[in-house]
């Protein structure tokens, strides 16, 4: 039996990774209450891994239900820095306070994944990238946030390392794809195994 991949993100750039890797796959974007689910689970002191694989399975086993013969993938992304989690900014204000918190400081992005297949889930994941952001003046700032405002509060912290972002770092350790949103490499090799793509 063939089974379809269904991605439970209307992510343009988790999108464009799976395309470009050749997969075939089929988008119905899960709707939750990302914030609210994130707030309790910081009330019971859940880390911040805990929190990505929480938020990706919501995602994943809301759609599952509407597609139980097929795999069904959801992803979230939590950016740590100290003890501050930090969400997509809803402001450009709040885009720029983050930035400033950020910057001259290490961070972590973890990007979790989980497949959900026959209701249930079946296989997660989690990578982690620490990125270090340089002591950019705030002139480059205001530019930065003027030039980028179109994208700006599509993403946590306010930057894209595929584009001018990338400019805001002095060093990141990690895999490439995980600061994209998407552990692209372990996904590949578990949909390998499980065949849902040629191996």
């Amino acid at each position: 039996m063939t089974m379809t991949l269904v991605l439970a993100t209307g992510s343009q750039t988790r999108q464009t990774l799976l395309r470009n890797a050749g997969v075939s796959f089929e988008i119905c974007p899960a709707r939750i209450n990302e914030e609210n689910l994130r707030q309790a689970l910081m009330a019971e002191g859940a880390s911040a891994a805990d929190i990505a694989v929480a938020l990706a399975e919501k995602k994943a086993g809301k759609i599952a239900t509407r597609f139980p013969e097929d795999v069904v993938l959801g992803c979230d992304q939590v950016l740590e820095c100290g003890s501050t989690l930090l969400s997509k900014p809803e402001t450009m204000d709040e885009a720029k306070d983050q930035l400033c918190i950020l910057r001259g400081r290490t961070h972590r992005l973890l990007s979790a994944a989980v497949i959900h297949h026959a209701g249930r889930p079946v296989w997660r994941h989690v990578s982690t990238v620490r990125l270090t952001m340089r002591r950019f003046s705030d002139d480059y700032l205001d530019g930065y946030l003027r030039r980028n405002r179109d994208w700006i509060l599509q993403s946590v912290g306010g930057y894209r390392i595929e584009e001018e972002g990338l400019r805001l770092f002095s060093s990141i350790e990690g895999d490439y794809f995980t600061v994209l949103g998407l552990p692209l490499l372990e996904i590949l090799a578990y949909l390998g195994q499980r065949g849902v793509i040629e191996a």
